[in-house]
């Protein structure tokens, strides 16, 4: 375990790079000694994998060896307890469910894109200052049919599988009109329900797979009982205890379906419809913010592209396309009746995700405006192809990650055609790298100060810190494990805290060495509180949630 520490001639909260706080470690000592010196709490040890393991075939490929956040799970399943290093909080009793990519071949084949990977979840069950982990293959239609046949049978986000003839591939084109072609691999979020259920998500609204948290079992599809029809969705609903909320993006008349669907049901409801603006298809809504009162529907110039999603091999933006003459536009509707009541042209912007928005109001409590913040990354495209599998292997040193930003939309609510896009702090806060943000969610849809993020120390080819963002000071806190790759920081607030930050920040990181560890930070100071070192390291992971003890 490497211990924390701080240059000796700086204390914990001094400002260097640019102000920015960085937590630096020295070279892993030996677990139990390291601790025990320090007083710290070992209060587990890790029991070995299940007997029941399935060994998946092991990936080809002379890169691989860069970081195991870009390799393939190395078993099935693994379950057991952690040994904890430090003090995990004894009100954090609950589970935290990730999911993302994680196996990237089917035998000697290997996948090219970092989103093409079949799902992995990840759990770690905390319990009264003591933590388990598990892991298990998402078994969607596209996974069990990859091993049954040893090669790709559904369209994935690069990939396409092999037609033999012309006559095959017509089949294929057949098949992807009517969506049977498209992939169920769930491998993108994971949300709980109001009712209780556990969901994982990706962009085919088939991709929505029910899972139990406890062993991780594929429980089966979640099947909507409505007739709205649709093939995609967008990857990321806003879920809260009384509501869930998505876009489904209509490529025939370019434009978004707002829905609403209530705990214990299947059923989407319309609210209302945006109508596109630009051209020629709707704009990728990988997610979307929404406040109190109001969902904001973006239209990014980087649109869905039909043309892109016939061909066999994949184009440098996938399917999509870059569409700047198109322009970008925002758009809000009123949860209550449906109807668009502002809609504003923003400059050109790229982003996957939004943080938060909230309802700007003048002294007498008038809406005036929407502001609406995002992880954008200043309207270059190049992000997609970043993130083949290729690119993320062959980090030499050089700095290659796109800049990024806290982008922060105002949309004036008084019928003014234009709005306005900036930065919400100054970017070198943390490093120009920003994506997988998380927020307290008892501020989803208010107005809030913390948000939690993967920045970047640069060089590097991917986001390689955790920051703390604090949009009132324009200031940010990071956390850095020289070599390793963290995944998304996701919040759990304190029972009963008064302070938006007053909790801990869950993460996973998978190192350079092979290994991987959960890691707990105080959400207030950013120090680590604890930590718990994995069997052996696991593959970058995407979105998480949290599901509380009852």
């Amino acid at each position: 375990m490497a211990s924390l520490s701080f240059s000796s001639s700086l204390k914990p909260c001094s400002n260097i790079y640019s102000r920015k706080i960085i937590t630096r470690y020295r070279a892993k000592h030996d677990y139990n000694t390291d601790y025990q010196s320090r007083g710290l709490t070992i209060s587990n040890v890790a029991t070995k994998p299940p007997s029941n393991v399935v060994i998946p075939s092991k990936q080809e490929d002379g890169n691989i060896k860069k970081n195991v956040a870009w390799t393939s799970v190395k078993q099935e399943r693994w379950q057991g307890d952690l040994l904890v290093q430090g003090e995990i909080p004894l009100w954090l009793n609950g589970t935290y469910l990730r999911n993302g990519p994680g196996l990237w071949n089917i035998g000697d084949y290997n996948f090219r894109h970092l989103f093409d990977g079949y799902a992995t979840l990840v759990r770690l069950h905390f319990e009264n200052g003591r933590l388990s982990m598990a892991h298990r293959q998402i078994e969607s239609d596209a996974y069990k049919a990859s091993r049954k046949n040893n090669k790709l049978c559904y369209r994935e986000f690069s990939e396409v599988p092999k037609t033999d003839s012309f006559l095959s591939y017509i089949g294929d084109i057949a098949k992807l009109f009517s969506g049977a072609s498209l992939t169920d691999n769930a491998n993108t979020g994971v949300v709980k329900l109001g009712d209780g259920r556990v969901v994982c998500l990706t962009e085919t609204i088939k991709g929505s797979i029910v899972i139990d948290p406890n062993d991780l079992d594929t429980i089966g599809k979640f099947e909507y009982s409505d007739n709205l029809g649709g093939l995609i969705h967008s990857a990321h609903p806003i879920v809260t205890d009384s509501e869930f909320l998505t876009l489904l993006p209509d490529l025939i008349n370019p434009g978004y379906v707002v829905v609403r669907m209530e705990p214990g049901s299947n059923e989407r409801k319309v609210i209302g419809r945006v109508n596109c603006r630009g051209g020629p298809s709707p704009g990728w809504v990988h997610s979307f913010p929404a406040t109190e009162h109001y969902v904001v529907v973006p239209e990014m110039p980087l649109r869905y592209c039909a043309g892109n999603l016939l061909k066999a091999e994949p184009t440098p933006l996938y399917k999509f396309q870059w569409h700047p003459e198109s322009k970008g536009y925002m758009h809000v509707m009123c949860k209550a009746s449906g109807n668009v009541v502002a809609s504003v042209e923003v400059p050109l912007y790229v982003t996957f995700h939004f943080i938060n928005a909230y309802e700007e109001k003048d002294e007498e409590g008038r809406v005036t405006a929407i502001i609406a913040d995002c992880c954008e990354h200043n309207a270059d495209t190049t992000i997609l192809q970043k993130l083949t599998l290729q690119n993320l292997r062959s980090f030499s040193g050089e700095d290659v990650l796109p800049d990024a930003r806290v982008g922060r939309f105002r949309i004036p609510m008084d019928g003014s055609p234009y709005g306005s896009l900036e930065a919400a702090l100054d970017p070198n806060e943390h490093g120009k790298g920003m994506d997988m943000c998380s927020i307290n969610p008892n501020f989803l849809g208010k107005k809030y100060r913390y948000t939690y993020a993967c920045g970047a120390q640069r060089p590097c080819n991917f986001p390689n810190t955790l920051t703390k963002i604090d949009l009132m000071n324009k200031t940010a806190k990071n956390w850095v494990d020289e070599g390793s790759i963290p995944s998304e920081p996701f919040f759990v607030a304190r029972p009963g805290a008064t302070e938006e930050d007053d909790g801990v920040v869950i993460s996973m990181i998978s190192d350079k060495n092979g290994e991987g560890y959960a890691l707990l930070l105080d959400g207030a100071t950013f120090q680590e509180i604890a930590r718990a070192k994995f069997p052996y390291g696991l593959p970058y992971g995407l979105h998480g949630c949290w599901v509380p003890k009852t």
